[in-house]
């Protein structure tokens, strides 16, 4: 059963001379009481600036920590759009940031959820081959996972297939039982209750409008009014280039927005997916493609695709922001990218106008699968960075400019992760000159 949450009431205290108002922690008086305390600044009420934030407090108590986000709520946008996956760490690089920070990831998350009574299944993954040629990238993945410390894989063909997932096709597939759901909403909303807890603040509905460093600390203008701090750490997701250009740092890379768009199996069709049936990802690209996905309430969602959105939060088609927009066309990174790319760009599009084609696709792992199976479903927006030559940045990419401190991407596996990019990060931050 999913936990019931309730927020407690805000306290507001005038700080700074009355410059701004914080929803404040249990312990901010007995800091202040004590005299001048490092204040962080946290940019982004997502799952990553929250456990930041609550790292921070973890490891240095007596600082007064802030998360400020433009939302009137934590989680809004790629934490509350995502599937919900704890990704074992399977597909990427040794030794890659992302390798390393999702296994410990894996591990600290489950202890969370463990300590918070949130729920969460080992479900396991499929890794579907469809032919020869995918067998062989098939087998480099799990050469992959067993080099990131997962041994519990194994190569299955068909009928080992079928005893996981009865109804799916395919030559082979790579098993990850150790794979899992949960609802990161619920972790997020955890880790802000215990980031406050611990004497931090939470300041939602305060969009962060300029910032600059002067040379005893940073200050942020929000527009609900101006926070002075000793550090600044931007975790600010889908705005974190324009956080980067506040900040002064380099435009290179930046983010553009891509619309993954789902479908949901009706609840007759849902028993035909047990756990997660993926595709073998091609090497070319960061996202995945279509693939079925259970999650931890039983529904089943099909998808995504990914598709140019036209504005930073175009979760919809109809979204559009010409300010957004002309910012990525104007990016000479997105037009390389775009002549390179340009017919897979379009296959995408397909998906996202054809019902048939994105039925196709599902139905290369699924045949049981028809038209009358598929409902709309919400979709999600991810921040993926792009560099000036056109390369798509699959790594987390982590960078310090002085007083601040950028996640300059963090896509997919970063809720995972989340918990050991917070240990990162913070070692980053604590080792910054104050």
């Amino acid at each position: 059963m999913q936990r019931a949450w309730s927020w407690p009431d805000p306290r507001y205290r005038k700080l700074l001379g009355g410059a701004a108002r914080f929803e404040e922690g249990v312990g901010h008086d007995r800091r202040r009481r004590q005299g001048r305390v490092m204040r962080v600044a946290v940019i982004g009420a997502g799952i990553v600036g929250l456990a930041v934030a609550r790292q921070l407090c973890l490891e240095r108590p007596d600082w007064d920590v802030v998360v400020v986000d433009k939302e009137p709520d934590v989680a809004r946008h790629q934490t509350g759009h995502n599937s919900g996956v704890i990704h074992a760490g399977i597909y990427y690089p040794p030794g890659s940031l992302k390798a390393r920070l999702c296994r410990r990831g894996v591990r600290l998350l489950e202890d969370f959820c463990d300590e918070q009574g949130i729920p969460y299944a080992r479900l396991g993954k499929l890794v579907v081959a469809l032919d020869d040629r995918e067998l062989v990238r098939l087998r480099d993945i799990r050469e992959r996972a067993l080099a990131n410390g997962i041994t519990d894989v194994a190569m299955l063909g068909p009928a080992g297939m079928r005893d996981i997932e009865p109804h799916v096709a395919g030559v082979a597939a790579l098993h990850s039982p150790s794979t899992a759901v949960v609802d990161f909403v619920a972790v997020a909303r955890s880790l802000a209750d215990d980031l406050r807890r611990r004497g931090g603040t939470v300041r939602l509905s305060s969009e962060v409008t300029a910032m600059r460093e002067t040379a005893s600390g940073v200050v942020l203008e929000t527009t609900s009014g101006e926070i002075m701090a000793d550090r600044a750490i931007v975790c600010a997701g889908l705005q974190s280039s324009r956080m980067a250009a506040l900040a002064g740092d380099d435009d290179d890379p930046r983010i553009v927005p891509f619309r993954g768009e789902y479908y949901r199996l009706t609840e007759r069709s849902s028993g035909l997916v047990r756990g997660l049936v993926y595709p073998v990802p091609d090497p070319r690209y960061p996202f995945l493609g279509i693939h079925l996905t259970r999650r931890i309430n039983g529904s089943v969602d099909v998808g995504p695709n990914a598709v140019l959105a036209f504005a930073l939060q175009g979760y919809r088609r109809t979204d559009a922001s010409l300010r957004d927009l002309a910012e990525v066309l104007g990016w000479s990174g997105f037009r390389r990218m775009a002549r390179q790319h340009w017919r897979t760009g379009a296959r995408e599009m397909l998906g996202s106008l054809s019902r048939r084609y994105f039925l196709e696709q599902a139905r290369r792992y699924l045949p049981e699968l028809a038209r009358r199976d598929l409902v709309a479903a919400p979709a999600g927006v991810r921040a993926q960075a792009l560099r000036r030559d056109g390369s798509l940045v699959d790594d987390f990419c982590i960078t310090t400019r002085q007083r601040v401190t950028l996640v300059r991407n963090a896509p997919s596996p970063a809720a995972t992760s989340s918990l050991a990019i917070a240990e990162h990060i913070c070692h980053v931050a604590l080792k910054a000159p104050a």
